[in-house]
């Protein structure tokens, strides 16, 4: 596919209609929670609801209307079977007739939207395993290897969606004249070392030794292998990971010391992203194996997550020595 290629268009060609369909509504949905994002101060929908989601977490007030807009939207596709989000405790059944489900953190980030830092959708896609009628929850609780197509969308300087269906990562800029996503990266690769660690370094303390010696060897100067490592994080992994699948680095969120799980959400957060970074010539583990190779127990199930550049994560592996 050539640079400029409507979203439409590439879905089409790809040869799974009933895929495409989803991704088509996807996508309009993440171009009108793209509008609310941009007008959010404007109409007063900044700020928090006052309760909290299944996390505990604070909820934003475009947290809980970026997830109903992508509810509305999936129930409209007609493919989308069921539906499992950050926001919600349980798992929906949108079209019991539908062959696909969808993991969706509908506003990744959430906590930089009243200062305009970058925030993002993540969202993951598998085939039902139950059949028809309702979905159950082993619909969900599949390997990352099992995925059929992951993505996120970033709102920043530029709408952008980036995207797999297992065959290479595409990414594709909305244009701001007639509001579509037009092919702008087409076969995305992350370079195999980069100069990058992002990291909540202000968490160190809670950091096992293996964690904080590493990130001892980041920011350690050897001309050799161009350390020190510039840090930047900017608190959304769908800000920080797109400047490092495009310019080559490493993110990385521990689990704190005694703990293994981690803070980051496993079915709508890790796996989408490892997929996308492993199709990109990239990896991630959660400090022990594969992401992609965890078999998840629970619908909110955390994890650590190393992922970026293979060099980088490599590295990053022998320090931990799991």
């Amino acid at each position: 596919m050539k640079k400029g290629t409507k979203l439409p268009e590439f879905l089409t060609n790809s040869g799974n209609l009933e895929l495409a369909k989803l991704l088509i509504s996807l996508a309009e949905g993440c171009k009108q929670i793209g509008r609310f994002v941009n007008n959010a101060a404007i109409t007063g929908i900044t700020g928090s609801t006052g309760t909290t989601n299944v996390q505990g977490e604070a909820v934003q007030k475009l947290d809980e209307l970026s997830n109903n807009i992508l509810m509305d939207y999936l129930r409209a596709s007609e493919t989308c079977a069921g539906y499992l989000s950050e926001e919600t405790e349980g798992i929906f059944t949108l079209n019991p007739q539908g062959k696909y489900t969808v993991a969706v953190d509908p506003l990744d980030g959430s906590s930089n939207i009243d200062v305009v830092a970058p925030i993002g959708t993540i969202f993951s896609i598998n085939e039902r395993i139950s059949g028809h009628g309702e979905v159950n929850e082993k619909d969900f609780l599949q390997t990352g290897r099992a995925t059929k197509a992951a993505g996120y969308v970033v709102y920043g300087s530029s709408t952008i969606l980036v995207l797999t269906l297992g065959q290479g990562v595409f990414g594709f800029t909305l244009g701001t004249d007639d509001l579509e996503f037009y092919l702008s990266h087409p076969d995305i690769k992350t370079p195999a070392h980069g100069k990058i660690y992002s990291i909540n370094q202000g968490n160190g303390v809670k950091f096992d030794e293996p964690v904080k010696n590493f990130l001892t060897y980041c920011t350690t100067i050897d001309n050799e292998t161009s350390r020190p490592y510039s840090l930047r994080y900017i608190g959304s992994m769908v800000g920080d990971l797109h400047r490092n699948l495009l310019k080559g680095g490493i993110f990385i969120y521990p689990a704190n010391k005694g703990t293994t799980k981690g803070k980051l959400r496993l079915l709508y957060e890790c796996i989408p992203m490892s997929f996308i970074i492993e199709q990109a010539g990239g990896q991630a583990t959660d400090g022990c194996q594969h992401i992609l190779d965890i078999k998840p127990e629970e619908l909110h199930e955390r994890s650590a997550i190393y992922i970026g550049s293979r060099d980088m994560v490599n590295k990053a592996m022998e320090f931990l020595k799991c």
